[in-house]
């Protein structure tokens, strides 16, 4: 039995549980990858995120620590994550 698609609302509910962001959103662009061959493996997101959990670290430690939240949907589930992941200071000066 396969598992249901991964959906905003629920990579939304994930994302606010594992870092309580001041400022998140998700978007499903699944739909401007239709007839991709990764569109098959799993959906497209784009994702923005403020979060004190990201105060001190490299892009890649913020991009892990975002990929370790979703956990096995990273594998199976997203077939694409555009991340922006930002502390509150780093936010307020964009």
């Amino acid at each position: 039995m396969s598992e249901p698609a991964v959906s905003a609302v629920a990579l939304e509910a994930r994302l606010r549980e594992a870092f309580a962001p001041s400022l998140l959103e998700v978007r499903d662009d699944s739909h401007l990858h239709a007839g991709h061959a990764g569109a098959r493996e799993g959906r497209h997101f784009g994702v923005r995120i403020v979060s004190e959990r990201f105060d001190g670290l490299s892009r890649i430690a913020r991009h892990r620590l975002v990929h370790d939240a979703l956990g096995a949907w990273m594998q199976r589930g997203i077939h694409a994550l555009a991340l922006t992941a930002l502390s509150p200071a780093e936010a307020a000066s964009h």
